[in-house]
């Protein structure tokens, strides 16, 4: 069980602020903020339990805009915070949120550690493939040839894929999904915060500015179904807008099927969420329209001592040997020295 318990009653009404809401009209963040209230008063833990801390950029915004506890820290050192904070404070509710920009650029050191110690706390990329806050330039996750003020000749630099980063870092728990497909969005969130360790979220979200119709491809009537994978566990890979297509293994390789004739759903590709080892969710990690589908939902939920769980027990198990001790008897403890 993860720290978050049905409480008190909450609406999502409850965890709105006092602040005026400053994005862009338009923005994906207003759909991000809009459900992670609503998942935030579903899961009914009382507010002064919960705590949103940020990094720098657009999304760094979002401790203001929630009627919870937060800390806007500095550029890339949001999971740092977060770390201390959950160590020493095991009972509250923890959320990091910060961009691609944030995340994956300065804060890619924590992030890779934050992941591997598998601390108790919600990791939520914004991931619109840009810096909007310093006004466009390319970011880590930026792809190839794309023109911003900082690659006007277009970008060299190859992209991080943050769910493959994620996963190769050992997360227990991975996720994407789109700031426009609100129910699947609420629902990841809610998988996430339920989620008893590092949970890893990705969200494409639009950049109505600096990077508009990034992501029109998987949130667009006309191109979702074929563009989009909806993962389910223990079920086939699936889609199209009939579902009418599916994932098979050609020999180590996936490939694209049309169901029918010799091609059946048993011949397809079964999702495993549960996979000890993430050889199947860093498969799907990788793949990228218009090749193939991009997953959306949980690639990878599987358990794993978390690092606050542990520490909390080391100190314990400290004080019952040689009991709780004193400030001042550390400080006065062992050699010093006076300069003269």
């Amino acid at each position: 069980m993860s720290t978050h318990t049905a409480d008190v009653q909450l609406a999502a009404k409850d965890f709105a602020s006092d602040q005026d809401v400053r994005w862009c009209p338009g923005c994906g963040d207003y759909s991000i903020l809009a459900q992670m209230k609503k998942v935030l008063a579903d899961l009914g833990t009382p507010r002064e339990k919960v705590v949103f801390v940020s990094g720098i950029g657009c999304a760094s915004r979002f401790p203001y805009y929630i009627g919870t506890y937060g800390f806007h820290s500095i550029h890339g050192r949001a999971l740092g915070i977060a770390t201390g904070l959950k160590a020493t404070r095991p009972e509250l509710s923890v959320w990091a949120v910060s961009g691609d920009g944030d995340m994956l650029s300065i804060g890619g050191n924590h992030l890779l550690h934050t992941i591997r110690r598998n601390v108790d706390i919600n990791v939520i990329v914004f991931n619109n493939r840009t810096y909007g806050l310093t006004k466009g330039q390319y970011s880590p996750t930026s792809p190839l040839g794309m023109k911003t003020k900082s690659t006007p000749m277009g970008s060299i630099d190859y992209p991080l894929q943050p769910l493959s980063v994620a996963i190769g870092a050992e997360a227990t728990f991975v996720a994407r999904t789109v700031d426009r497909n609100v129910k699947h969005l609420q629902e990841v969130l809610m998988r996430a915060a339920l989620h008893k360790g590092t949970s890893f979220v990705e969200i494409y979200q639009n950049c109505v500015i600096f990077n508009d119709h990034a992501f029109d491809y998987a949130s667009g009537k006309s191109t979702k179904d074929d563009a989009t994978l909806y993962l389910e566990h223990n079920r086939p890979l699936l889609f199209g807008k009939d579902r009418s297509q599916g994932i098979r293994f050609n020999g180590t390789q996936p490939e694209i099927v049309t169901l029918g004739g010799d091609v059946r759903e048993d011949d397809l590709i079964f999702h495993d969420e549960k996979q000890a080892e993430p050889n199947l969710a860093y498969l799907l990690s990788r793949m990228r329209y218009p090749d193939f589908p991009e997953p959306m939902g949980v690639l990878r939920c599987v358990e794993r001592p978390t690092y606050d769980d542990q520490l909390v027990g080391q100190v314990d198990e400290a004080i019952q040997a040689r009991g709780a001790g004193r400030l001042e008897d550390l400080l006065d403890n062992g050699d010093s020295w006076v300069v003269e």
